[in-house]
């Protein structure tokens, strides 16, 4: 974590940056212009590397959470297509109730063949 002297680089009176990393885990850039900048009760300075590595990090978390939401979806829109279909509706029907969309199947050019 950032200690004292990453306040003292610059000149008082000058915009500083600072990185906090609040209790709930939240991150945060604040600029401000003064020799201190409060930091609630629980929350912490950061250098601005490890601001970066957690913001990193957060990033690829969200990104294999909304991932894995997405995927979810796909697999319950794939499963109730797969319902309406056996029970007899016709496959658009069964696709627009579902908010199914089949895979795209990339066609073979005439290249190809």
């Amino acid at each position: 974590m950032a200690d004292a002297s990453v306040l003292d680089e610059q000149p008082a009176g000058e915009p500083r940056t600072y990185w906090v990393l609040y209790e709930n885990g939240a991150l945060a850039r604040i600029e401000a212009t003064g020799d201190e900048v409060k930091v609630p009760e629980g929350g912490q300075l950061l250098t601005e590397e490890e601001y970066e590595q957690r913001l990193q990090q957060w990033q690829e978390d969200n990104d294999a959470h909304v991932a894995a939401l997405k995927a979810a979806d796909q697999a319950r829109q794939t499963e109730d297509y797969e319902a309406l279909l056996a029970a007899g509706l016709p496959e658009a029907t069964a696709a627009r109730l579902a908010g199914y969309e089949a895979p795209q199947v990339d066609e073979p050019s005439e290249e190809d063949h």
